[in-house]
């Protein structure tokens, strides 16, 4: 078979010896530096930076833990005892997402889909709610994923790693589940059986308390389930039985809170670590007994063949599952898009797909760039892996054997109500902005304060040349980033943008907000709306093109409003923009916000901001901070700091009902800092303030 050799032992000194990832950067701008390596470390004077959570089952590993680490028992946990619980619970709803009309013909609705485990942080010291930097993995295809699992874990740290909120949250914005992992290590790698034992352990009364207890993180966290990594060799028989009931019993509890359960093909039924490469007889009951599932899903060790994989997908269906509950591991982490992978028997061209596949450690598109990178050359090559190489979403593919997963996997979108609104933020930035203006030139990082974005990179309808589209980062209209198309358009370009079914009626409009770079010629901006849904995969949405006015450089950021009502009360199944030059003159034009609803609308305003607790570090002050959850729907929360000359700094924001500012000075003679915090509503607009000052 045309793939690399098992990679089991190189990734499990990663994962054992460097402590693996655990948790993505989140809300605040201020957090603690990363050292030379990239990993966190908590300041011995900070005690208030509140960090991702990780446990050991119940016994903790002997000795002393290293620097930064806490050795934590998940047996022992509390959610009232938690003190960081509320910077690391999600509050974000899964949202529901429909498949539109394939963007190519090679994309299959209904088949294979894609799960990736993703490292975003080292597990031990990983900063709940931000990171004050850009240089960051920040997803953005969620179209094509069906499940992200937050990967890691490590014998000196931790073994059970619970997701942070702000990757829930935009995951969960984009209709996608995420899973915590437990990660029970091979020996050779500081595994010990015990703690397998331990995780299995029944009490009195015959129940699986730790069972139990990865349902009530899971549910308390605003997560989705567990991917269940058991390696630890040298169990029996009588071990595998446990754990096969285990996780039936895991299964059972979390079943009315709709959590998942993925298996990774590892023990086996004689208590052994027997990587299969398959569905078969040594791993069966871990997915499907007699009594019925037992797993959700099965992650395929990377052994797999493509014999492996079609007797896999038949013994699933005898089993009355699905075949495509079967993940087919596809190891990036050393080789990303050059990674030898026999494809077609994933992906066969002309048939059914086989099973799903899984991505391992997809984050290369970030580690594989050297120092120095900025965040759009991340997202260039981000979307290279998904798209591939100088391809397009509507012709995926590229050059080599790299068969990106765009040419394969029909998106999905979760734009389905009213109102609905983007400012291309990507969760990551060189500075805050806002209404075009900066308020804060600190670089940040927060995936929960990410926009919808477009799903497909990029489709383009034109009879002349293609104009090149990118995430930019020089200049925004809110949050990081802003959508940048240049080029010498020397004919009228219509971009897609947004797969939708979104309501429409008399009172709808859409608003565009829009700019000229200084050196770009004019451009008439007209809305491309479309009320039917594309004939076939490929073949462009029948769009109606609205004015929007024409631009001319120097104009500055300006709003159009366009009335939707003469098209008629309907669905709007696309949303995009039709851009014309002036003689084929280069062009950069810059979109910096995107809405439609039926009328303006502000959200309630939060209450009770109170500092919760302060801490002095290197000369300034940390705080914590809480409120109360504004009435209606929110967004999410900003906060600022109002200066004594009247302006505002961008503190950071949050999903959630609490933040962690680090590195708060005093400004002049000032008396006290005085803090806001304010709802942001889904079309950006906020509330009043609630206030709160720190006396210095």
């Amino acid at each position: 078979m045309n793939r690399q050799p098992s990679p089991v032992p190189r990734r499990r000194v990663l994962l054992a010896g460097a402590g693996a990832a655990a948790a993505l950067a989140g809300p605040s701008l201020g957090a603690s530096p990363a050292r030379a390596d990239g990993r966190h470390r908590p300041r011995a004077a900070d005690s208030l930076q509140p960090y991702a959570s990780y446990w050991f089952p119940d016994s903790l590993p002997s000795g002393t833990p290293g620097d930064g680490i806490t050795w934590r028992s998940l047996a022992a946990w509390q959610p009232g005892t938690d003190r960081d619980l509320a910077f690391n619970r999600a509050t974000v709803p899964l949202a529901r997402r429909f498949t539109p009309v394939p963007a190519n013909t090679t994309a299959r609705a209904g088949q294979a889909r894609i799960s990736a485990l993703a490292a975003f942080d080292h597990t031990a010291g990983n900063p709940s709610q931000g990171s004050a930097t850009a240089d960051t993995y920040a997803p953005t295809h969620w179209a094509l994923l069906d499940e992200l699992v937050f990967w890691g874990g490590s014998a000196g740290e931790g073994l059970i790693l619970a997701p942070n909120a702000p990757l829930v949250d935009a995951a969960h914005r984009n209709g996608v589940p995420v899973l915590g992992t437990v990660f029970l290590p091979p020996v050779a790698y500081g595994g010990q059986l015990r703690w397998t034992r331990d995780l299995v352990r029944r009490d009195a009364a015959g129940r699986f308390p730790l069972a139990a207890k990865l349902v009530q993180v899971a549910t308390v966290y605003g997560f989705d389930g567990w991917f269940i990594n058991a390696e630890t060799g040298g169990g029996d028989a009588a071990l595998a039985a446990e754990m096969q009931a285990f996780l039936r019993a895991l299964r059972a509890a979390g079943a009315g809170q709709g959590l998942r359960i993925t298996w990774y093909d590892a023990m086996n039924r004689t208590g052994q670590v027997g990587w299969q490469g398959a569905l078969d007889d040594l791993n069966r009951s871990f997915f499907q007994d007699a009594s019925g599932p037992v797993a959700d899903s099965l992650f395929v060790d990377f052994r797999w063949s493509a014999r492996s994989l079609a007797d896999s997908g038949r013994l699933a269906e005898q089993l009355g599952r699905s075949r495509y509950e079967l993940w087919a591991g596809v190891d990036v982490e050393s080789a990303g898009w050059d990674t030898g992978t026999d494809w077609d028997a994933i992906l066969p061209e002309g048939r059914d797909q086989v099973v799903s596949f899984g991505f391992y450690r997809p984050e290369w598109t970030l580690q594989h760039l050297p120092a120095g990178r900025t965040p759009g050359q991340f997202h260039a090559a981000d979307d290279r892996f998904w798209a591939g190489e100088g391809a397009t979403a509507a012709r995926p593919g590229g050059a080599g054997g790299w068969r990106a997963p765009a040419t394969a996997v029909a998106d999905r979108s979760t734009l389905t109500a009213l109102p609905f609104a983007t400012g291309f933020n990507t969760g990551h930035g060189l500075r805050w902005y806002e209404a075009g203006k900066v308020t804060s030139e600190a670089p940040w990082s927060h995936l929960g304060l990410q926009d919808r974005l477009p799903p497909r990179r990029w489709v383009v309808h034109t009879e002349g040349q293609h104009p090149d589209i990118s995430w930019d980062f020089d200049d925004a209209w809110r949050g990081g980033s802003s959508l940048l198309v240049r080029g010498a358009l020397d004919a009228p370009a219509t971009v897609e943008l947004f797969p939708a079914r979104l309501p429409a009626g008399a009172a709808t409009v859409l608003d565009l907000t829009h700019r000229l770079d200084p050196a770009s010629g004019p451009v008439t901006v007209e809305v491309a709306v479309a009320t039917r849904p594309a004939p076939a995969p490929g073949r462009p949405a029948p769009y109606v093109h609205l004015p929007a006015g024409t631009l001319r450089p120097g104009d500055g950021w300006r709003t159009d409003t366009v009335r939707l009502g003469p098209l008629g009360s309907g669905t709007l199944h696309a949303l995009g923009v039709r851009l014309t030059g002036r003689g084929g003159a280069a062009v950069a034009w810059r979109l910096g916000a995107l809405a439609v609803h039926d009328g303006p609308a502000s959200p309630a305003a939060p209450g009770g901001l109170r500092i919760t607790g302060t801490a002095a570090v290197d000369g300034a002050v940390s705080v914590r901070l809480a409120w109360r959850r504004a009435d209606g729907p929110v967004r999410h929360y900003e906060l600022h700091r109002r200066l004594p000359d009247g302006s505002r700094r961008f503190l950071g924001g949050t999903c959630g009902t609490a933040l962690y500012v680090p590195g708060l000075r005093r400004a002049g003679t000032e008396p006290a800092a005085e803090i806001e915090v304010r709802a942001v509503h889904e079309l950006f607009t906020t509330s009043e303030p609630a206030r709160a000052q720190l006396p210095w």
